[in-house]
């Protein structure tokens, strides 16, 4: 193709949604007021915008603005203006979720991309989960209205409980509750830490699990 073809076909699409993926592996969020984004995100914005955070020497967005009371917590930054920003997270696919009022999820820290300022939210670790994870495993607990977008390595695919997973593999759950289970004969016969060793597993007849095909290392 030529050059005003290549232009023309990964041009941004107009849509009226607040959220919108420009492809698999790019968001674009019409912003007017403030959205919150996970630090670094940003690969590229129109209009006036700000990033509030703490700048790293090598220029990236790595403060908290909120974090749980270890001191443990996801980086987020806020967005503000009016503009287009556009996100991405290492190439991992992007997964946009509307929640309605009272609706909520809690997602793996790792795998928050951005989620609208009218949403409640809450930073939170599983201690329990320390053995596997450096300083326990940050998850983000979200409240609707309002929309959220997750990012995946891979297709996910939604489970019902019951149903057991790999800590490493989980991206998100709502409805339902973990418990943590640990699978020592599974160490035993490994000879080293195994993400298999841990499993959360979620119990009872409603709710969702989601996860990806891939293991996050952490």
């Amino acid at each position: 193709m030529n050059l005003d073809q290549f232009a023309a076909e990964n041009a941004p699409t107009e849509s009226a949604e607040p959220f919108q993926r420009e492809n698999s592996y790019t968001l674009d969020v019409s912003v007017d007021g403030t959205v919150m984004a996970k630090a670094g995100s940003m690969i590229a914005y129109t209009g006036d915008l700000s990033f509030t955070g703490k700048a790293s020497a090598e220029g990236g967005i790595t403060g908290f603005l909120k974090q749980a009371a270890t001191g443990e917590g996801t980086p987020v930054m806020a967005v503000e203006g009016r503009g287009h920003a556009y996100l991405a997270d290492d190439g991992k696919k992007v997964q946009v979720v509307e929640l309605a009022d009272g609706e909520s999820i809690t997602v793996n820290g790792e795998d928050v991309l951005a989620f609208q300022e009218s949403l409640s939210y809450e930073i939170n670790t599983i201690d329990s989960l320390a053995g596997a994870f450096a300083g326990g495993f940050s998850n983000v607990y979200l409240e609707g209205p309002g929309y959220v977008a997750l990012t995946t390595h891979g297709d996910p695919i939604v489970l019902e409980p019951p149903v057991s997973t790999d800590p490493s593999a989980t991206v998100a759950w709502g409805e339902t509750t973990p418990n943590v289970e640990v699978n020592r004969s599974l160490s035993d016969m490994v000879g080293q830490e195994s993400g298999e060793r841990y499993q959360m597993r979620f119990d009872g007849s409603g709710g969702f699990v989601v996860v990806q095909p891939y293991e996050e290392h952490v």
